[in-house]
């Protein structure tokens, strides 16, 4: 008679090791000969009709100099490669910043410098000092100079959103999403350089957009608004599912937010007494929209302005940020509705979003919990899922590579 061994509990610290591990072999097939990282499709081949976007290529080096802190010498090669390929293919050298994109050949196609692109390089190269790679403190100056020259506005307290080449032409539009990944890599950036400019910058960005403008939206965060920061309600209503900027609001990014300002408010020695607030009411607002609106498991992506469902597919990002917001408001607050959102939430990516077939994440499935590509095609990066499963054993601050790093 065989006697069962133990089961492992989805989200428990065993059990996250483990994906963890299983994740990165998986991500490891993204590193191409030349340098830096392609786009992995559902089999975890990179697909070379795919674009090499900056954006993926920092999220890779991000997470593969996480994962040499958290103790696996062997990613650190991968993560020396992708920081020298960025340097040297996607580095504008007559304007200085970042291009957005190039093809599999490693050729510039989209020459636009956005400041969602330039906050993942920014926050690449402050994990990549703390790790202590190769030329990472010149990736870090050269982000670091092109956000504080053009992207971050002191008049604004936030984050422009994108210039063309020659930073002569600035779009207007603002954007919550990229100002929310900027806040992200300010932290970071923050903790790698020890100048605390760019926690204020972070608190500056989160005071705007949730303080004011998530509050007087129901604990929504309007994502999309014109250059003075109105909000635009009906911003890509023909484009509804668009990747980085979608119709109606993103409870995803709302379960994000909470998870960042339990951070800031962690990095702060006097925080203001709003963040914990705010976090606790985005939360629950998330919750509503997106669980249990349409009879089938899962979180959906978007609601309209009426918190009624508008694209209905389930993303990993999602699911990712879910379990990362609960597990901070459980472990600031204690209480236990957060630890059983968060284990719900677990499960669901057990079940559905967890490849053992193929190996990786789900990037999307539809409401019946199935695969699906109506918003994202194979599975480019491991960066939400990565995090996912090591956020949970680290402080809300520092940041998780210092953090790593001190350890």
């Amino acid at each position: 008679m065989t006697v069962p061994g133990p089961v492992t509990v989805a989200g428990t610290a065993d059990w996250r090791n483990a994906e963890a591990a299983r994740l990165l072999a998986f991500g490891r097939a993204a590193a191409l000969p030349g340098g830096g990282f392609g786009w992995l499709d559902d089999h975890g081949q990179v697909d070379a009709t795919q674009p090499r976007p900056l954006y993926l290529s920092a999220r890779m080096i991000h997470v593969f100099a996480l994962a040499y802190l958290a103790g696996d010498p062997s990613a650190r090669p991968l993560a020396d490669s992708g920081l020298a390929a960025l340097a040297r293919s996607y580095a504008d050298e007559a304007n200085g910043g970042w291009f957005a994109s190039q093809d599999f050949a490693g050729q510039v196609t989209d020459t636009t410098k956005d400041n969602y692109a330039h906050a993942h390089a920014l926050l690449a190269a402050s994990t990549a000092i703390a790790a202590g790679l190769t030329g990472a403190e010149a990736v870090f100056a050269a982000s670091a100079d092109a956000i504080i020259r053009h992207f971050w506005s002191d008049a604004e307290g936030r984050a422009r959103e994108s210039w063309d080449a020659a930073f002569t032409v600035s779009e207007p539009y603002r954007g919550a999403n990229s100002n929310m990944h900027s806040v992200e890599a300010y932290l970071a950036a923050g903790d790698a350089s020890g100048d605390r400019a760019w926690h204020e910058r972070a608190l500056s960005i989160a005071t705007h957009l949730i303080d004011d403008h998530a509050r007087e939206n129901a604990w929504r965060v309007p994502e999309h608004y014109d250059q003075d920061w109105h909000p635009l309600p009906d911003y890509n209503d023909d484009r509804r599912a668009d990747q980085f900027r979608p119709y109606g609001t993103t409870p995803g990014h709302s379960f994000e937010w909470a998870r960042l300002l339990l951070d800031l408010e962690a990095a702060h020695q006097d925080p203001p007494g709003w963040l914990l607030e705010a976090a606790t009411a985005l939360f629950d607002a998330a919750v509503a929209d997106a669980e249990n609106r349409d009879g089938h498991p899962g979180l959906l992506y978007t609601v309209g302005s009426d918190h009624q469902p508008v694209i209905t597919a389930r993303l990993h990002w999602v699911a990712c940020e879910a379990v990362l917001a609960a597990d901070a408001l459980h472990r600031r607050t204690g209480e236990d509705r957060f630890a059983a959102a968060a284990a719900r939430w677990w499960s669901d990516i057990d079940r559905y979003f967890i490849d053992r077939q193929n190996g990786g994440w789900h990037h999307e499935l539809t409401p019946e919990m199935t695969p699906a590509a109506g918003t994202w095609s194979g599975k480019p990066d491991l960066y939400h899922a990565y995090q996912a499963l090591l956020f949970p054993s680290l402080p809300l601050t520092p940041t998780a590579a210092t953090a790593l790093a001190q350890h």
